[in-house]
């Protein structure tokens, strides 16, 4: 068993932390995300070659499930075999969580935009600690209903 640990994301770092995370990814990603942009253009950027390790994993069988808001992320990811809700609640969903294999948790301010990728003053973790990712997961699993 390895050792919990918790690892602090800064700002600019979120790509670079979180793509080998995506890569190493053998059976599901669960996201929660307020704000998720997609970027035709910009195709070099931090956050479509995060969005891409994303679509990667997606085509390696990986599930993904997603919950976030803007309508032209969802029709995108949902054409590329991500399945995606749009949250229905009274209140606002404004998390920014990610759950990899039940095993690691991303967990933070950054939403996936390129404002938050690269200019936004951001922080988020990387938790790797079996009770908080337990429970990150039910969270999950209970707005996922």
């Amino acid at each position: 068993m390895n050792t919990p640990t918790i690892t602090p994301i800064i700002g600019k770092e979120f790509a670079n932390a979180v793509v080998p995370l995506i890569k190493r990814a053998k059976k599901n990603i669960d996201i929660i995300v307020f704000d998720w942009r997609w970027y035709p253009d910009q195709i070099g950027s931090e956050i479509q070659r995060f969005n891409h390790a994303l679509i990667m994993a997606r085509r390696k069988s990986v599930k993904i499930r997603a919950i976030t808001n803007p309508f032209r992320t969802i029709a995108i990811l949902s054409k590329l075999g991500i399945k995606i809700k749009k949250p229905i609640t009274r209140g606002l969903i404004h998390t920014k969580l990610m759950v990899i294999d039940n095993k690691t948790a991303i967990l933070g301010s950054h939403n996936y935009t390129m404002n938050a990728f690269t200019i936004n003053y951001e922080v988020s973790v990387i938790i790797n600690e079996e009770k908080s990712v337990e429970r990150l997961q039910q969270y999950f699993n209970n707005l996922w209903q």
